[in-house]
């Protein structure tokens, strides 16, 4: 076997020298403050950095900076221009990768596996955006007003764009941002998670490498009690997009009123995963199991509520259980770790909570259902793969976002049934379908009140493909063409000619 040797923190190039600063207005400055807070390695406890600790203030300079540059001289780039940034970003980040990979690790606990598997997904955003910067056009529409009218309309950039990311995926997310804001025209200002910051300051690196203008893309890192909500409600930030929590996106959504912004936002689920008893269940048993167990349950679209067809509850159950008994648990820098650490103390202190009350509300733990503290993991934030069966739909850990290790499995006997109960939720990202019968599939593709339904699979994603929720998962869409015209304005221009 070909052994990788996994990052060491002490030799991460960006993890030497003094505290990390804000990038506004293409130059790299300390917070108004001078604070600065501690970025920890989610598998040892231990500091990796320090950081600026941006505030109001902060967001106030860097939305000046995205304004001028957005009336200045990007305005004049034409759209070959910026699809030859997001091509020499994309080179960069390629040239990279190994590095962003290992941030990405250190500084929020994937799996070395999971982020270098990332670099296909992260390089085809940032080139399927660029082809996107020469696809936008308007439309010339025939009108029935008498007389002689010309009428057409115009895609124009929204403006400045307040991104606020989540840590789960610092380095895909960061993109999920910046990509069509430069594909479009706009300028960003962007307030990566407290918890994992540091993958999007590399990233600002190589945007001013690449020779994207000053004040085009900022970062400043901070709260998100302060900054984040600096950024939210600022009166001269034109569009907030937003990927996180319901109850943050409740706040940013009230916080936009000030001057009716455009929000999009990408929030929570509590996704149902539906396994018919006709399956393959050997691909739907490690399907259905990191669905949930991947980047330790800390993915927004995680199938956590497990539906399984009574005639095979039992037998599903104890082999998903048993599968993810095999999954090595450990430090994520080294490569053989499939299940890395939660992000942080305070998502431990969650996910231990929940693991509580399920036991409290009768749940049978098949499998985890304890944090891991034996050698190397007591410093660490480990929870290992945990199945509950005997779970019922009104159960907390059946209803409330949990974002850990953590499946909920769920007895059904017939198809309109689980239909019913699966969409018997607040919330509406992803669904999967495990079954060989075709027509049943269909009918769950289009019965599933979600954002994405996956067949025989789950979790595949793809640049071109939008996705995105119903209900309190969210609204707007993320990658697709329907992304970029979320950073879009359109106008109606009428010219009489006779």
């Amino acid at each position: 076997m070909n052994v990788i040797t996994p990052p060491d923190p002490a030799r991460h190039p960006f993890l030497t020298g003094k505290p990390k600063r804000l990038f506004i207005d293409g130059k790299w400055v300390e917070a108004a403050s001078g604070k600065t807070f501690d970025t920890l390695n989610p598998s040892t406890g231990s500091v990796l950095a320090s950081v600026a600790e941006g505030d109001a203030e902060d967001i106030g300079r860097a939305v000046e900076a995205a304004r001028r540059a957005f009336d200045g001289p990007w305005r004049r780039f034409k759209p070959f221009e910026r699809q030859n940034l997001l091509l020499k970003l994309a080179d960069l980040v390629e040239r990279h990768f190994e590095e962003l990979a290992a941030l990405d690790t250190l500084d929020m606990g994937a799996p070395i596996s999971r982020t270098r598997a990332s670099r296909l997904r992260a390089l085809g955003m940032l080139r399927y955006y660029a082809g996107q910067a020469t696809a936008i056009h308007g439309e010339t529409i025939e009108n029935s007003l008498p007389g002689d009218y010309v009428s057409f309309t115009l895609k124009e950039p929204v403006g400045v764009v307040g991104a606020i990311i989540p840590w789960n995926g610092p380095l895909t997310a960061t993109i999920w941002k910046i990509g069509p804001a430069l594909a479009t025209g706009c300028t960003v200002v962007l307030k990566p998670a407290e918890e994992a910051p540091l993958t999007s300051l590399r990233l600002a690196e190589l945007c001013q490498e690449a020779g994207v203008p000053p004040g085009v893309v900022n970062v400043v890192t901070g709260y998100g009690e302060t900054a984040g909500a600096a950024l939210a409600g600022h009166p001269d930030v034109d569009k907030v997009a937003f990927t996180g929590s319901h109850l943050t996106g409740q706040k940013i959504i009230q916080a936009s009123a000030g001057n009716l912004k455009r929000v999009s936002l990408e929030l929570g689920g509590k996704s149902p995963d539906v396994v018919f008893a006709d399956a393959d269940l050997d691909a739907a048993v490690p399907g259905a199991g990191m669905a949930v167990f991947a980047n330790s349950g800390q993915i927004c679209s995680a199938g956590t509520r497990l539906f399984v067809e009574q005639a095979i509850y039992e037998e599903f159950t104890a082999r998903v259980a048993a599968y993810g008994k095999t999954l090595r648990v450990g430090n994520s820098s080294d490569p053989e770790t499939q299940v890395g650490p939660l992000v942080s103390p305070e998502q431990l202190d969650r996910v231990t909570g929940y693991l509580a009350i399920g036991r409290q509300e009768g749940a049978r733990p098949l499998s985890g259902g304890e944090r891991l503290t034996d050698g190397d993991l007591a410093q660490g934030y480990f929870v290992p793969p945990t199945v509950f069966a005997d779970v019922r739909d009104e159960m907390r850990i059946a209803q409330e976002e949990i974002f850990g290790p953590v499946i909920s499995a769920i007895p059904f006997t017939d198809v309109d049934e689980v239909i019913e109960r699966a969409n018997r939720t607040s919330f509406g990202l992803g669904s999967g379908v495990w079954t060989q019968d075709v027509s049943r599939a269909h009918k769950l593709a289009r019965s599933l009140r979600a954002g994405s339904v996956w067949v025989n699979c789950y979790q595949a994603m793809d640049p071109a493909v939008p996705f995105g929720g119903y209900k309190m998962s969210g609204y707007g869409r993320e990658s697709g063409k329907q992304h970029v015209e979320e950073y879009l304005n359109v106008k109606a221009v009428w010219i009489k000619t006779g």
